[in-house]
């Protein structure tokens, strides 16, 4: 793919990732994805903002291949994905500067041993002029590291967003052509790395709103030229109402969890409440993520392996532990052979989770009709509480 012109002397200079499908060793990619860099060439000085995966550096000094000076290379965020090629990068053009806020320089000499010398730091609101273009430098800490910012260019208003906005896809089209396919990816981005940090991002999001933006450029995924689409989500995303929707992560290792599970789900939707069971067994982990933005009530499903939670579903709580949902509810059904301390051990994997513990359902063996009638209660419950938040 070539160099792409986005505006006038503004391009894109990236790279497309059509193949990679695992991303930090833990988030599956089914779409491939991009690293984005923007090449901004003003009337004095030339401004390159973000690099990309080391693994694909060739494709960006293919780019660079007619630009004789860099001046700036702007850092919004010190992963390798965003940051690894910049040592490359100074390499070959050794007058430029890193552009970084002061933690994006602490953690780029300790990730990527850049020489302090070649630093240039700014704080919250500070601009940069390039001439005819001024680049102001806005700190969006947690989103999703405590260094992060972004970059607004004034004159063109476009918003160089870096994994703020982000969506995991690899596409030919530059901008956004089927908004749906962006939601969801976006949506799983959101939920893998951003949702632990919301209420903070709710304070940036208010930060970025007060600029006029015509566009925004994130570092994966394509450009919104109609901004306002990806903006309003994340507003959906970050606030604290869940939706009325219970998520049910399980596993079953003879059937007696999964009857129980299914139980639930035909008698929840038949209360009106949304209903998505995830068999831990075959499930995307992203699929789940993506449902727990919105979950107002989670049940973990597990049948006992040596006194304990299957590991799946060990998996499951800590990924949710970490990730921190919004959910307001949560519990725990399954069954067990000869003895089980499965809602105990999961019950303390989970101390991020700010929620309500409604009565757990565990049974000995395949469910009896004592066990659907608790069940039925749980079910009931679950409304009530739904109802009482208003859903």
């Amino acid at each position: 793919m070539n160099i792409r012109k986005i505006k006038e002397n503004i391009f894109w200079v990236g790279a497309v990732d059509w193949n990679r499908r695992l991303f930090d060793s833990l988030i599956p990619l089914p779409d491939g994805t991009s690293y984005n860099a923007y090449l901004i060439t003003g009337s004095e000085k030339t401004a390159l903002i973000d690099t990309v995966d080391p693994s694909m550096a060739d494709r960006l000094f293919t780019h660079l291949g007619g630009v004789k000076n860099i001046d700036y290379v702007i850092s919004h965020h010190s992963e390798q994905d965003h940051s690894g090629s910049i040592p490359l990068v100074l390499d070959k053009y050794p007058n430029a500067k890193v552009v970084a806020s002061p933690k994006g320089k602490e953690f780029l000499i300790n990730h990527l041993h850049i020489s302090e010398h070649r630093f240039l730091v700014v704080e919250d609101g500070h601009t940069l002029s390039l001439g005819d273009k001024t680049l102001k430098f806005i700190h969006t800490p947690w989103v999703h590291w405590p260094e992060t910012m972004v970059t607004y260019l004034k004159q063109d208003r476009i918003l160089f967003s870096c994994d703020f906005f982000g969506s995991h896809i690899a596409a030919s089209d530059l901008y956004v052509t089927d908004e749906s396919r962006v939601y969801e990816a976006a949506k799983r981005y959101f939920a893998e790395i951003m949702m632990p940090f919301r209420s903070i991002i709710r304070k940036n999001i208010e930060k970025i709103k007060a600029y006029e933006i015509d566009m925004i450029a994130p570092s994966h995924g394509q450009v919104y030229d109609q901004p306002e689409f990806i903006i309003k989500a994340y507003e959906d995303w970050t606030s604290d109402q869940p939706k009325n929707l219970v998520v049910i992560p399980y596993i079953s290792m003879h059937g007696s969890t999964a009857k129980m599970v299914n139980y639930m789900v035909e008698k929840l939707s038949a209360s009106g409440i949304t209903a998505q069971p995830f068999d831990l067994a075959v499930t995307d982990i992203g699929k789940l993520a993506i449902e727990l933005v919105d979950a107002a009530t989670i049940i973990i499903g597990t049948p006992t392996v040596h006194v304990g939670p299957h590991p799946n579903v060990v998996y499951a709580a800590c990924l949710a532990n970490a990730l921190r949902p919004k959910a307001k509810f949560a519990t725990i059904i399954g069954s067990y052979g000869w003895g089980t301390k499965a809602v105990e051990q999961i019950a303390a994997m989970i101390p991020n989770l700010k929620v309500e513990i409604l009565p757990p359902v565990i049974c000995k063996g395949l469910p009896l009709p004592g066990d659907y009638q608790a069940l039925d209660q749980l079910a009931d419950a679950i409304v009530k509480k739904h109802k009482e938040i208003g859903l």
